[in-house]
């Protein structure tokens, strides 16, 4: 991996760190391009179950690297969006830890997780228009998927920053966490959903994600082709087993 994107194992956690602390972790293609390959590892991997998307020096990200846009560079990956997740987003869970400043591009990376880990100082913005540009890589589409309606156009149709406390307010962080505790929080998180049956935890993902745009008896068909393989699972029997037998269980992911 690149130095500009920095990729550790935490037991069955992924931390997936871009690491441009003087660019305030701006997105250029290479860092685009190793997040892409780094989250392709965490759903392949059998090992790995929850991956966690930070960056270095204090800072999440500042968004697209404007330098690197005018040499012709773009961060968003053929198909894949922003950083290879903004479409495609992993199978396995994502969960963005967020210190500073996450702003613009770096705003639509943090959509692309799951969940949302922030210190009480950190800071969100979607100032595009500002710049009479459109937060197309995540921004006006998802945003209203995670935050009221009124409040997601407020937010892109002002482009005024935002704290955490208000972003924890509305529904788009889970946890708040001391400045600098961001990290910490975002283990805690991904290691408590980790221990659950790896199986459940994808399938339940995908039901969530792709729900909302299921009509109500389409929806009930299609949760049961993806619940049918978990029930009739290995990985079901063994929790039912544990259960009885008082233990914790053993995933094998089958």
């Amino acid at each position: 991996m690149s130095d500009k994107v920095l990729v550790e194992r935490h037991g069955a956690v992924q931390v997936i760190t871009i690491n441009r602390p003087e660019v305030k972790n701006a997105i250029d293609r290479d860092v685009a391009t190793r997040v892409a390959a780094a989250v392709d590892e965490l759903d392949a991997s059998e090992e790995l179950r929850v991956g966690v998307l930070t960056g270095a020096g204090g800072t999440f990200s500042a968004g697209m690297d404007m330098k690197a846009w005018l040499r012709g560079e773009s961060p968003r990956i053929e198909g894949r969006g922003l950083c290879g997740i903004a479409k495609t987003p992993p199978r396995k869970p994502l969960v963005a830890a967020v210190e500073g400043w996450a702003l613009a591009g770096g705003f639509e990376l943090l959509l692309a997780c799951d969940l949302v880990v922030a210190a009480r100082t950190a800071r969100f913005g979607v100032p595009e228009v500002k710049r009479s540009l459109v937060a197309a890589g995540g921004g006006a589409l998802l945003l209203s998927r995670r935050v009221p309606y009124a409040v997601a156009l407020e937010l892109l149709l002002t482009g005024e920053p935002f704290g955490a406390e208000r972003a924890a307010g509305v529904g788009l962080v889970n946890r708040l966490t001391d400045e600098g505790g961001a990290l910490d929080g975002a283990l805690r998180l991904a290691e408590a959903i980790a221990a659950n049956g790896p199986l459940a935890v994808a399938a339940t993902k995908r039901i969530v994600r792709a729900g909302a745009d299921w009509a109500w008896e389409e929806g009930w068909s299609e949760q049961e082709k993806i619940t049918d393989p978990v029930f009739a699972s290995d990985d079901a029997k063994e929790g039912a087993t544990a259960f009885a037998q008082k233990r914790a269980p053993v995933w094998r992911g089958r």
